[in-house]
């Protein structure tokens, strides 16, 4: 059987934690919008996604919503299973629709507690994670719609294998806790500059060079963090 390599994480583990962990992995389909749990649900199972990308957001009473970081194929879903939770206060839904892997968050949890490398690998990711998670705060606070969309489309592309992302611009204001309008109008500058193309639903980034000069300093930041993780992951 194909050894579990699309995801960064699952492809540097050692050959017999692979072997272990293979008969326990399972490829899915994660359709947009699909919530894999909710805040203060328990979590059954850990996500190792491939071509897809989920949004770990905080929801107010109200209903109303924030990203606070995504996860594409350099980590995981459910990082609460082996920091000593059950639930997290987040909920996490598909970004991008693909595949990932799933795996029982027992599973995951065994290894974590017995695996010194395994153990190792996966509080480095977590340390990127809240990287990601305390920037975004900074930048949600600071910096104005356009650089946070701008933020949010480099983010994106960085886990995708194309310049095309599927997306509303009502999605997006909900993953920006922003007004849908704010949205529009930051699009509708990014596309008059040339940067991206957007039509029903669908974002094409033209001019990458471009979205970063005019992003804040937040996506150098996280990216040079999750830069870090991958220079220490054997090769």
């Amino acid at each position: 059987m194909k050894l579990p390599n699309e995801n960064k994480l699952l492809r540097v583990l050692p050959s017999d934690t692979k072997m272990r962990l293979l008969p326990q992995l399972k490829r899915i389909a994660l359709p947009l919008g699909q919530v894999l749990y909710e805040a203060g649900q328990h979590i059954d199972n850990v996500y190792f996604p491939i071509d897809s990308i989920v949004s770990l957001l905080y929801v107010l009473e109200d209903g109303s919503s924030a990203e606070i970081s995504v996860v594409g194929n350099e980590g995981l879903v459910g990082i609460a299973v082996f920091m000593g939770g059950e639930s997290t206060p987040n909920r996490a839904i598909v970004q991008s629709a693909g595949d990932a892997y799933k795996l029982p968050a027992s599973v995951l949890r065994s290894e974590f507690n017995n695996n010194q490398s395994i153990r190792a690998l996966l509080l480095r990711y977590t340390q990127t994670l809240i990287a990601q998670m305390a920037q975004t705060a900074v930048c949600n606070r600071h910096h104005s719609i356009d650089q946070q969309l701008c933020r949010w489309l480099l983010l994106s592309l960085d886990r995708l294998a194309t310049n095309n992302l599927t997306m509303t611009q009502e999605l997006i204001a909900n993953m920006l806790g922003v007004r849908r309008e704010g949205v529009t109008e930051a699009a509708g500058k990014l596309q008059k500059l040339g940067v991206i193309n957007y039509k029903r639903g669908h974002i094409t980034v033209t001019n990458r060079e471009k979205l970063e000069e005019l992003c804040c300093e937040c996506y150098a930041v996280v990216k040079s963090e999750t830069d870090r993780l991958e220079a220490y992951l054997p090769q």
